[in-house]
C-alpha cells in the first residue's frame, strides 16, 4: 500500500478543488425537481465545473461516459445520466461529482429529495449524512483507519440501515483513487495509522434494506439487490494533527 502525504502546496490546490466542488453541489441542488432528466443534471454539472477552469474527474474515467454520477432510488452509485430518465415526485437522487483543479482532485456526493418523499426515505438520507460525521470524529492523526469505518458502520446499523460492503471510500490526490480503501463497516484489523497530510474520500453508502448489491448490464450502475432505497454522502477530507478539515463542504 502506497499512501501519499500531501505537501502544503498540494493541500492548497485540493482546498480550491474542494471549494469549487462544494459550489457545484450547491448549484445542482437548486435544479433538483420533478420533471428534470438525469441528462440535464449531468450537463449542468459539467458546465459549472468547466466554468471554474476545472475538468470533471469522472468524464471518461475508466470509460464512464458522463461528468456526474446520477443514481435514483435503488441505484447506489454510478448511475449513467439519460435523457429518458426523468425524476418523479417522491424519488431520491444521489449526485456524485469530482473536479480536477491544476492536477488535483476533489470528490463528493449528496443525496437529494425530489418533491415530497416518504419518511423512510428522509430517514435514510439523514442517517447516511450523519454517519459520515460520526466517522470523521475519529479522523485525526494517531487514530486508525478502522476507527472511522467502525464509527460509520455502528451508527448506521444502530439506526437500522444496511451498510453497502462491496464499495468503499478511498485515498485521493493527484489521482482520483489512491490508497487506502476506506470501508464503511468495522474491519478485523486496525488498519492504517492516520497521519497529518493524508487526504481521504469518505463516503457512506446506506440502504433501507440489506447490504447486498448488484451491477447492471451497463457495468457501471450499482443497485440494491432487494430493491430498497439507497443514499450516498461523501466528502474529501484532510487529516490534521488535531482532527480533520472537510475540503468539499463550505461553511464548516
Amino acid at each position: 500500500m502506497s499512501v501519499t502525504i500531501k505537501a502544503e502546496h498540494q493541500i492548497e490546490l485540493m482546498r480550491e478543488a474542494g471549494r469549487i466542488l462544494a459550489i457545484v453541489h450547491e448549484e445542482l441542488a437548486k435544479i433538483i425537481e420533478p420533471g428534470i432528466s438525469t441528462y440535464d443534471i449531468d450537463k449542468k454539472g459539467e458546465e459549472i465545473i468547466r466554468s471554474y477552469g476545472c475538468v470533471p474527474s469522472f468524464l471518461n474515467y475508466q470509460g464512464y461516459p458522463a461528468s456526474i454520477c446520477v443514481s435514483v432510488n435503488e441505484e447506489v452509485v454510478h448511475g449513467i445520466p439519460s435523457r429518458k430518465r426523468i425524476l418523479q415526485d417522491g424519488d431520491i437522487v444521489s449526485l456524485d461529482a469530482g473536479v480536477i483543479y491544476k492536477g488535483h482532485h476533489s470528490d463528493a456526493a449528496r443525496t437529494h429529495a425530489v418533491g415530497n418523499i416518504t419518511r423512510e426515505a428522509r430517514m435514510l438520507m439523514a442517517v447516511t449524512e450523519q454517519s459520515f460525521f460520526e466517522g470523521i470524529k475519529y479522523a485525526k492523526a494517531g487514530n486508525y483507519l478502522n476507527d472511522i469505518s467502525t464509527a460509520i458502520g455502528n451508527y448506521a446499523n444502530r439506526l437500522g440501515c444496511g451498510v453497502v460492503r462491496d464499495l468503499a471510500g478511498h485515498g485521493i490526490g493527484t489521482s482520483l483513487h489512491e490508497d487506502p480503501d476506506v470501508f464503511n463497516f468495522p474491519q478485523r484489523h486496525k488498519g492504517l495509522k492516520l497521519r497529518a497530510g493524508m487526504t481521504l474520500a469518505i463516503e457512506p453508502m446506506l440502504t433501507t434494506g440489506t447490504h447486498r448489491v448488484a451491477w447492471l448490464d451497463d457495468d457501471w450502475t450499482v443497485v440494491t439487490r432487494d430493491g430498497s432505497l439507497a443514499a450516498h454522502y461523501e466528502n474529501t477530507v484532510l487529516i490534521t494533527e488535531t482532527g480533520c478539515e472537510i475540503l468539499s463542504l463550505r461553511g464548516v
